[in-house]
């Protein structure tokens, strides 16, 4: 039985609670605005931890540099949330502009599975 209507798909048999790849639901990788914004972020916190270890280096105030190491976190957490929301819009959603190139056969089962994992390691 087909369970997706893509050319791909076409081609291709699932058995009954499976899913077929993400290619098979036309699912895209990250687009080019995602991806700017998200290499700008990790531009940020590399600078930001690059500044940390100049801050040791200098022997700076230990306060001073547990707050750097905060707003790096915070940085991250962001940088987090950010991807995420673009795995859930490109891999999880799907959008049938293009596919994305490490897609994997997931039933539905183990997509929620795969994003409770994720969220707990996450949210940790």
């Amino acid at each position: 039985m087909i369970l997706a209507k893509t050319d791909w798909a076409e081609t291709h048999q699932f058995e009954r609670g499976t899913a077929p790849p993400f290619r098979a639901f036309g699912f895209r990788s990250m687009n080019d605005q995602s991806r700017k914004k998200i290499r700008a972020r990790v531009n940020r916190i590399n600078g930001q931890i690059n500044g940390i270890g100049k801050m040791i280096d200098d022997d700076r105030y230990c306060i001073e540099i547990l707050d750097q190491i905060a707003a790096a976190r915070s940085a991250l957490d962001s940088l987090g949330v950010e991807l995420l929301a673009s795995h859930l819009e490109t891999c999880v959603l799907g959008h049938k502009d293009e596919a994305h190139n490490c897609a994997k056969p997931h039933t539905s089962e183990e997509l929620v599975e795969e994003l409770r994992a994720t969220l707990s390691r996450f949210l940790k």
